[in-house]
């Protein structure tokens, strides 16, 4: 995926506002210890003879993880309905080779230092550049495309999502465990992989196109990066397929959740792109400020209060979801989006276990078991 900045131009020039693709990451397990187990490769082969997953599933660096894509749909129903079918799919496939899916966004207890790291060029040179960073970053999360037409617009629309990532982590936040404990946080996969890799988290607002293509070939210049991809922010502009990509949530234990998560993600760029075009001013939040409120996600989840700093307020995290969905209202209709997320996200139901005193092996068999359940039979 080597950089062409000019065909960058016009894969937005040629692309269509609001189409959606989802990528959802899967821990693959050992059904009967819930360990994590090596068998990417496997459930690749095996999806050659399945005609819903061709194309429709990579690896994610480590071979104990995968990922299902819906591809672009013409409107988020569709990438929904594709994404259903391919759901299905691999965990039928999953149980063929008797093995069984995870979807929180780190494992509660396996240990980064035994996994394997697929081999892909691309992976190689992730795990050969950022060594110790990339071997650590055990994650599982939910990535939307949304697609818009013009690049510049499409940085701008990013630079207006700053603001708003942070509840949306809250709402995501999926993961409580890593590394054997419980780490006392909500999202600990946001912790260990945004804190930990570079170009990564929520970038400073580049203001246009021309900025955005400079940092890009300063980058390549000095030789930071040889793959646009190689800029991990949480939201960036995809070159190949023309969208802006939010990449900040924690995968989702359940289809549902997924589905009214990737619901509410188009929303807010649908918003974010109404505003840009009616010259709305962006919110010039400096970047230490939307970073507090990135720390009470990760910390609280949606237990947390929510900072909004023009009125030098603070909002319980409900509160300010229901903000958000009130501002986000006006394009529910004209796009046909109705975002339904559950009273109680994953990280609350697996910490009221976890207060409850259940062990981390009987929560996490339980989150196995509501995935199962949901993604298994496609919802």
């Amino acid at each position: 995926m080597t950089i062409d900045l000019d065909q960058a131009v016009e894969n937005f020039a040629a692309s269509r506002d609001l189409t959606v693709g989802i990528e959802e990451e899967f821990a693959i397990l050992d059904p009967a210890t819930l360990e994590l187990a090596p068998r990417f490769e496997q459930l690749r082969d095996g999806a050659l003879e399945v005609p819903a997953l061709v194309g429709a599933i990579t690896g994610e660096l480590i071979s104990s993880e995968i990922e299902i894509i819906s591809g672009r749909g013409e409107t988020l129903s569709d990438a929904i309905e594709r994404q259903r079918e391919r759901r299905r799919a691999l965990f039928a496939l999953a149980e063929r080779h008797d093995l069984a899916l995870g979807a929180t966004g780190t494992h509660p207890w396996a240990d980064y230092r035994n996994q394997q790291i697929i081999d892909t060029a691309h992976y190689r040179r992730v795990a050969d550049d950022l060594r110790y960073v990339a071997r650590r970053n055990n994650t599982f999360s939910l990535h939307v495309h949304v697609g818009i037409k013009d690049i510049n617009r499409a940085v701008r629309i990013c630079d207006r999502l700053r603001v708003v990532l942070p509840l949306l982590l809250a709402v995501s936040a999926n993961s409580p465990y890593v590394d054997g404990q419980d780490s006392g946080l909500h999202s600990a996969r946001t912790q260990i992989f945004t804190k930990s890799f570079p170009r990564c988290g929520i970038p400073e607002p580049f203001g246009s196109w021309d900025a955005y293509r400079d940092y890009i070939q300063t980058l390549i210049d000095v030789g930071s990066i040889i793959e646009f991809t190689q800029v991990w922010w949480s939201v960036r502009p995809h070159f190949s397929f023309g969208t802006v990509e939010v990449r900040i949530c924690d995968v989702q234990m359940t289809a549902a959740e997924s589905e009214g998560l990737a619901a509410l993600m188009v929303a807010v760029v649908a918003r974010c792109a109404r505003d840009e075009d009616e010259g709305r001013p962006i919110a010039q939040t400096a970047g230490r400020l939307v970073e507090e409120n990135m720390w009470r996600a990760i910390r609280y989840g949606m237990d947390a209060k929510i900072v909004n700093f023009d009125r030098r307020s603070e909002h319980p995290a409900a509160e300010a979801l229901e903000m958000l969905l009130a501002w986000t209202a006006p394009v529910h209709g004209e796009i046909g989006i109705e975002p339904q997320l559950p009273e109680r996200n994953g990280a609350q139901r697996q910490r009221g276990l976890i207060a409850a005193g259940y062990p981390r092996e009987d929560v996490y068999a339980e989150a196995v078991r509501e995935t199962r359940e949901s993604y298994g039979r496609g919802y």
